[in-house]
């Protein structure tokens, strides 16, 4: 049976949530403005499965219309019960690159108990480039949950606020290797000579994945 927007969205009319949640993986079966019109209703669905999904797609299907997603995804990360759905949302935003955002992502960041979506706004803000962020982030870096700490390591390079330096180098004799190797990269991103002796330190780095990037990065 050939999938088409009737079929599709007749499962999303479904009782069957997993139906519906089918239906929003033949998504990618459509052209794109069909599957932006059926991702906005299944961005409301009852089912927390099928509004991930729905939202997650958004992340690419929102560039056909990016007015119309922003307060698609603005609600869903404000307002949506789920933790998995805020999260997705965040994601969406940094990846469509929405920056009037900003102000919701940092509010939820700073009224969530959920380090899901701490995470993700974090990882956002690094993809948004928001200079605002800097605050929210030296901040994050400070965090309790290593996974919300390396985001932020992360976002502060992606920033390239010359104010994150002291912050990223109090990271270089962290004892969990992921972590400098994420410094790594965020380092790379700044040219003032503490960043690069630094670099020059790890690339001495008693893991080999680390040396090794902070060698190339020396070298780029």
């Amino acid at each position: 049976m050939a999938i088409t927007p009737d079929s599709v969205r007749e499962l999303l009319h479904s009782e069957d949530y997993g139906d519906r949640l089918r239906a929003v993986n033949q998504f990618r079966e459509l052209d794109l403005g069909a599957a932006f019109d059926l991702a906005q209703l299944a961005a409301n669905d009852g089912n927390t499965r099928v509004r991930y999904a729905a939202i997650s797609q958004l992340a690419s299907l929102g560039q056909h219309d990016l007015a119309t997603v922003e307060p698609l995804l603005r609600r869903a990360l404000t307002n949506d019960p789920e933790p998995d759905v805020q999260a997705a949302a965040a994601d969406a935003i940094g990846g469509l690159h929405l920056h009037s955002a900003y102000g919701d992502l940092a509010a939820v960041y700073h009224g969530t108990g959920e380090w899901l979506v701490q995470f993700s706004i974090v990882a956002a803000l690094g993809e948004l480039g928001e200079p605002q962020a800097f605050d929210l982030l030296q901040d994050a870096v400070r965090a309790d949950n290593d996974l919300v700490v390396t985001a932020a390591i992360g976002a502060l390079g992606e920033l390239q606020d010359e104010r994150a330096i002291p912050l990223l180098l109090s990271f270089t004799d962290h004892p969990d290797w992921q972590v400098r190797h994420r410094l790594v990269q965020a380092l790379a991103q700044f040219s003032q000579p503490e960043a690069q002796a630094a670099l020059a330190a790890l690339a001495q780095d008693s893991s080999s994945i680390v040396a090794e990037a902070a060698a190339h990065h020396r070298m780029a």
